[in-house]
């Protein structure tokens, strides 16, 4: 409890500079992986106190403690000794995609998989683990020098031909994928700071499993997870920058995949950045050409959990070029118990993180614009939550409904729409620890 304290002294600023180093030192080595852990999370609320759950129409293919994601990656494969691959935090100038396999318990039935997570208590701990990691296909490097034809420089034509080939291969691999779902959607999760790819995956995993594995999950990993407090910090922000090029690669394929019907991009803590930037430069280049992004990317949902983003910068970037305008709807999920992100927002001296964001932040015609704009939820998270703060969108069973209520379900916030979020000053939306039961019997 005294951590939790001295941290939120630091975020605040009322600490000597010296300790506030030392502190922050602390901090980040706590937040250390921002990740899912290593158990399966707690089960929705929508699941143990609603009595109702998806499992039964799970296709019986599908009915095993194993998840099968589709990934991409820009980080540098590594060989293992016994021949299996591994991806680290190097950064490599090409992309690559495949088929990577989570497991959820050991020796688990279906039976006793859905028993936990339908059940609010849970008799044993439900470990989960990368099985198998299958890179099926590689783009050639993006670095590649141009040659010189005539008085001219273009791109090699054998890499474009390269290029083309290796983006044909993975388009018929997430095709295959798309055709066996009845579903004829993509969920991509983006990480955020100092994850590995296992991070990533088991986020995921944990993610489309309880929203009962419809469409095809799909991560974008990139060279996060170098260590280090705050060395680590600054690489992992400029591999954030560094995969720009490879993701907007990645989204563009996926949009043109045969058989697609929509698009859904859920990011956290630093890849919100991704995302969002990543979005921004790909409606730049739509909307030049006189195409609507929308349409072109097939994008639903874009959630954005406890998203590391300055607020001055994003009103540049995101409200400036209507970014927020580019998807059906768009979910912000903020918390002021966010640590890592008053650490964040310390270290570079900002006016205010969107992941702490408050309503007094805003002047009164940005609450205007929100107020006018039900694309877009704003929700104030404040549930119980654990040291660091950070990974409430996946470890809380709240929030976990919200999610699911979100991208499965399609709902709109307000209980007349089937998410019954409270009104927090008539601008946020506000999501208690009992959601989505508690709040229809009027909250805390």
């Amino acid at each position: 409890m005294q951590h939790r304290h001295v941290v939120t002294r630091i975020v605040d600023g009322a600490l000597p500079s010296r300790l506030l180093l030392w502190l922050l030192a602390m901090g980040l080595a706590v937040c250390s992986g921002c990740g899912g852990g290593p158990s399966l999370v707690a089960a929705p609320n929508l699941y143990t106190h609603g009595g109702q759950h998806p499992y039964d129409n799970v296709p019986e293919g599908l009915q095993n403690n194993r998840v099968e994601l589709f990934y991409a990656t820009d980080r540098v494969p590594e060989i293992q000794e016994d021949g299996t691959i591994h991806y680290g935090y190097g950064r490599s100038q090409s992309l690559a995609v495949g088929n990577c396999t989570v497991t959820i318990g050991e020796d688990l039935s279906w039976l006793e998989l859905v028993e936990a997570s339908t059940s609010e208590q849970r008799t044993k701990d439900l470990p989960l683990a990368v099985q198998r990691i299958d890179e099926q296909v590689r783009f050639p490097s993006t670095s590649t020098p141009q040659i010189k034809v005539g008085n001219e420089y273009v791109e090699d034509p054998t890499v474009k031909e390269a290029a083309g080939q290796a983006r044909s291969r993975a388009m018929a691999l997430l095709e295959k994928r798309i055709a066996a779902s009845e579903r004829k959607e993509v969920y991509i999760f983006v990480h955020g700071y100092n994850n590995s790819f296992e991070a990533a995956a088991f986020r995921m995993a944990q993610l489309w499993h309880f929203m009962g594995r419809e469409g095809v999950p799909v991560i974008y990993t990139w060279p996060a997870g170098r260590g280090g407090v705050l060395r680590g910090y600054t690489y992992d922000r400029e591999s954030s920058e560094f995969t720009i090029h490879h993701f907007r690669q990645f989204l563009k394929a996926i949009a043109e995949t045969p058989g697609l019907e929509k698009v859904h991009l859920i990011a956290h803590s630093r890849g919100t950045d991704v995302a969002v930037t990543g979005l921004r430069e790909l409606h730049l280049e739509t909307s030049g050409t006189g195409e609507d992004t929308r349409s072109r990317m097939k994008l639903g949902n874009l959630v954005l959990a406890a998203p590391d983003l300055d607020w001055e910068v994003a009103q540049q970037r995101i409200s400036a070029e209507r970014i927020l305008q580019v998807p059906e709807h768009v979910a912000f999920y903020l918390s002021k118990e966010d640590r890592a992100i008053g650490i964040a927002g310390w270290l570079f001296a900002s006016v205010q993180r969107i992941g702490r964001l408050a309503i007094g932040d805003l002047s009164e015609a940005q609450r205007k614009a929100v107020e006018d704009f039900p694309e877009m939820d704003i929700i104030n998270v404040t549930v119980d939550v654990d040291f660091v703060g950070h990974g409430y969108f996946i470890n809380n069973p709240a929030v976990l409904s919200d999610l699911i209520l979100i991208l499965r379900d399609g709902k709109d916030a307000g209980a007349e729409h089937g998410r019954p979020l409270a009104r927090d000053e008539g601008t946020f939306w506000q999501l208690r620890n009992g959601y989505p039961y508690q709040e229809v019997a009027g909250g805390e």
